[in-house]
Formats: structure tokens, C-alpha cells, sequence
């Protein structure tokens, strides 16, 4: 089921990604953006990254974050993946 979340670009649906929060159109949840801003990326960049986005939708991502953030950040901690499975190889680069 498909649920809007009265940010324009942002909705859940329960068949994709359980349910997370995501921008419309695609499987991109809204923590991916919220962690790419973290790691100090401006807004304004991350389309380059993630080219099928527009910075409208990166925009409203960020602005349901800024309304949910306990929500997207136990969305973040979940879907972290923890130290001890890095390969400390791949934790250099």
C-alpha cells in the first residue's frame, strides 16, 4: 500500500524497502540522501551522485528528515552495517 507523507517527492509504500520512506518515482530511500548530506556533501551535489534525482527531491528529502529525524535515524542505524563485517582491507580506502 502506498502512503503519502504530506512531503510532495516523499511517500512509503509496504512492497518497497518495508515500507521506508522514499522519494517518488524510485527505490531510493530517504536515508541515503540524509547520509550522503551527513557526510558533508551540499545538497546541491548530491544529484551528481545520484543523477536520476532532482535537487527538488533531495530538497524535500531533507526537509522530511528535518520533521522524522528519530524515524530515519533508526532507518540509518538499522540498515548500518557493523565494524566487525568491514573488511579492514575495504576500511582504508
Amino acid at each position: 500500500m502506498t502512503t503519502a507523507t504530506g512531503h510532495y517527492h516523499i511517500l512509503t509504500d509496504d512492497g518497497i524497502l518495508g515500507g521506508e520512506p522514499i522519494i517518488r518515482g524510485t527505490r531510493t530511500p530517504v536515508r541515503a540522501i540524509v547520509e550522503t548530506w551527513r557526510l558533508g556533501v551540499p545538497a546541491e551535489e548530491i544529484p551528481r551522485s545520484l543523477p536520476h534525482l532532482t535537487l527538488a527531491q533531495v530538497f524535500d528529502a531533507l526537509s522530511y528528515y528535518s520533521d522524522h529525524q528519530d524515524e530515519i535515524n533508526a532507518y540509518i542505524e538499522r540498515n548500518r552495517v557493523p565494524d566487525s563485517a568491514i573488511d579492514p582491507l575495504a576500511a582504508n580506502l
